[in-house]
């Protein structure tokens, strides 16, 4: 178990790449290395997660990429929406290419470390909270995180996720709607669906 990009301290060795990628109409230079989420390019779900979110009607506030990786999604919101975000992943090697990338990438409002989901938080409560969820770590954690976002969201904040169809979309969408009372598909590409809750009260 240790080998996979959800563990905690991969144990493989280093296999460092570097590459440039677009996001948000900015040139990104991402590195990456072995054991962590899509270290080839940014895989395609956080592609159209990146670009279907909007933080235009959201409160003041932070946001929170929950399973961070080595950063595209929050590096290039925090770029994009100028507010701060929180930036987490249970993988230390990930955490630390998140923060190498962000000091390459001069993106300074980002706060990145360390933690299992939501164990530690740097804020009481967010404006957003997005997540690719590691589908491969089991859907008791995916559901783990959809759960315990609710009550982290300030009223009117938004809980988005890409997931894909064959890989439990439908259900991940159901639970949503069970916690929020609402449960939106923004967008479907290629078999990923965005789906997002908005906690009303």
């Amino acid at each position: 178990m240790t080998n996979h990009y959800y563990s905690n301290q991969p144990d493989t060795a280093h296999e460092y790449r570097t590459f440039d990628f677009e996001l948000k109409g900015k040139t990104f230079r991402f590195t990456t290395d072995s054991h962590v989420f899509s270290k080839a390019t940014i895989d395609y779900g956080s592609r159209v997660l990146i670009e279907a979110f909007d933080d235009q009607e959201l409160p003041e506030g932070p946001l929170l990429d929950v399973g961070c990786g080595y950063g595209p999604i929050g590096l290039s919101l925090a770029y994009a929406t100028n507010r701060t975000v929180e930036m987490l992943d249970v993988n230390e090697r990930a955490v630390e290419l998140a923060k190498h990338n962000a000091q390459q990438n001069h993106i300074q409002q980002v706060e990145i470390h360390s933690s299992y989901l939501y164990e530690t938080l740097n804020h009481a409560a967010y404006a957003a909270i997005l997540s690719n969820p590691p589908i491969r770590a089991g859907k008791q954690v995916v559901h783990e995180i959809l759960e315990k976002a609710y009550p982290l969201l300030l009223v009117g904040g938004t809980l988005t996720i890409v997931i894909q169809k064959k890989q439990g979309a439908p259900s991940a969408q159901k639970k949503m709607q069970e916690i929020f009372g609402n449960a939106q598909v923004l967008l479907k590409d290629r078999g990923y669906y965005i789906i997002q809750s908005i906690k009303e009260e």
